[in-house]
């Protein structure tokens, strides 16, 4: 069954297509030399080079930077024969890659879906669509999507879309909340390394829970098990904090903005039996860390998981500033010998300027630091190599030298 007919062509400028030719999915406004055919927005388009060579499908959209996605690099129909591959391709690779008991199941273009998210968390489903192509499928793509996992013997609940951030505002969307089907609890409780939570698909953050982290909360255990003092900072529902408690800390501390995000990491902390050795403040991290400081407060281990400071290329040179700072400020409160991890969720900071970042606050910290582990996010958020956008999660562990 042909899905939409292909009504048009792209033709690129003379130079244009590098970023297709080593390894990316989009193609920007300001790279089109020719559009040939009736297209309307959302449309499947056949892209060329200037010189008629073959750069693949994708969806078309005039009303957005990003004028073409690529879904495939052939010339070919989208079809559901093609889709339903996809898809169970995306689900054979987390099978073989993660716990498929909550994982990202579609990742945007590292799985040729472009603009599209899809999350499980037991076995209820969340979507999220940020582009016009996948806004138009969306519907398509989740019941293929529902019988593949009841092929592989995976319950399904329900569906929940949550495609309410302001990106699908370039696309000339508007956001859209809701049940796609019957409805059912959107508070679902998972286990991830053996933690407890309560998930709110409905108001919690992106799709619900920061599943990018889950294989970095897990590594943190181990240096905090036998840690008398741990801070987490920006601890949304207390992730990072949980891990540590259940792990055998003697005594945490959680610190974010968010009088809702504390109240859900308290009722977390409840949850796993933990809540007796774990402290919960509804503070400004930028603020309390000072105070700390003047206070003398020292910790055995510090984790830093901020938001993205930066969305933004424009914006990256203050946000450094933002990252080195709060770094600086926790690298100060690690006792010697002990640890810090760190991490930055914005794929405009690249590896090496985080590194360089680190190392800067380092100096200002005045304290030495011996590498322990340089991670990424899970692999049920791969990386496209050559699709920058797709690579964006860094996190690091750190010893602070006790012998400098």
């Amino acid at each position: 069954m042909e899905l939409t007919e292909i009504k048009g062509s792209i033709k690129l400028k003379k130079g244009e297509g590098r970023l297709l030719s080593s390894g990316g999915c989009w193609v920007f406004d300001n790279e089109i030399d020719q559009v040939s055919g009736d297209l309307k927005p959302g449309d499947f388009v056949h892209v060329y080079a200037f010189n008629d060579y073959p750069l693949g499908t994708g969806f078309y959209n005039p009303a957005s930077k990003i004028s073409v996605r690529i879904m495939s690099r052939e010339i070919r129909n989208i079809d559901e024969g093609f889709l339903r591959a996809r898809i169970r391709s995306a689900i054979d690779y987390r099978k073989s890659t993660v716990d498929t008991s909550s994982c990202r199941l579609i990742f945007g273009d590292a799985d040729g879906f472009p603009g599209l998210t899809v999350d499980k968390y037991e076995d209820v489903l969340v979507l999220q669509a940020l582009s016009l192509g996948m806004d138009k499928l969306k519907t398509v793509i989740s019941d293929m999507l529902k019988e593949e996992l009841i092929k592989d013997g995976f319950s399904v609940r329900g569906i929940y879309e949550r495609s309410d951030a302001r990106e699908r505002k370039k696309e000339g969307l508007e956001t859209v909340t809701g049940f796609i089907g019957d409805p059912f609890d959107t508070d679902v409780v998972i286990k991830e390394n053996g933690v407890l939570y309560n998930v709110d698909i409905k108001e919690g953050q992106k799709t619900g829970f920061f599943l990018d982290q889950k294989y970095n909360r897990r590594a943190i255990r181990q240096i905090c098990a036998g840690a008398d003092t741990v801070l987490d900072c920006f601890t949304h529902t207390g992730s990072f904090a949980l891990n540590a408690a259940t792990a055998g800390a003697s005594h945490v501390t959680a610190v974010d903005a968010s009088d809702l995000a504390i109240e859900n990491a308290k009722k977390n902390a409840a949850l796993n039996g933990v809540a007796d050795r774990m402290e919960f403040l509804c503070r400004d991290v930028f603020e309390l860390l000072p105070e700390y400081m003047e206070e003398g407060r020292q910790f055995d281990v510090v984790i830093l998981d901020p938001p993205a400071f930066t969305k933004s290329r424009e914006s990256l040179k203050n946000a450094i500033k933002g990252y080195r700072e709060i770094n600086r400020r926790g690298l100060q409160l690690v006792k010697k010998g002990g640890y810090f991890c760190t991490c930055s969720c914005s794929h405009f900071m690249t590896r090496e300027l985080f590194e360089k970042m680190v190392s800067d606050a380092a100096r200002d910290a005045k304290v030495h630091l011996k590498l322990v582990e340089a991670r990424n996010q899970a692999p049920d958020h791969p990386v496209l190599w050559g699709a920058d956008e797709t690579y964006y999660l860094k996190f690091y562990i750190f010893q602070i030298a006790p012998d400098f």
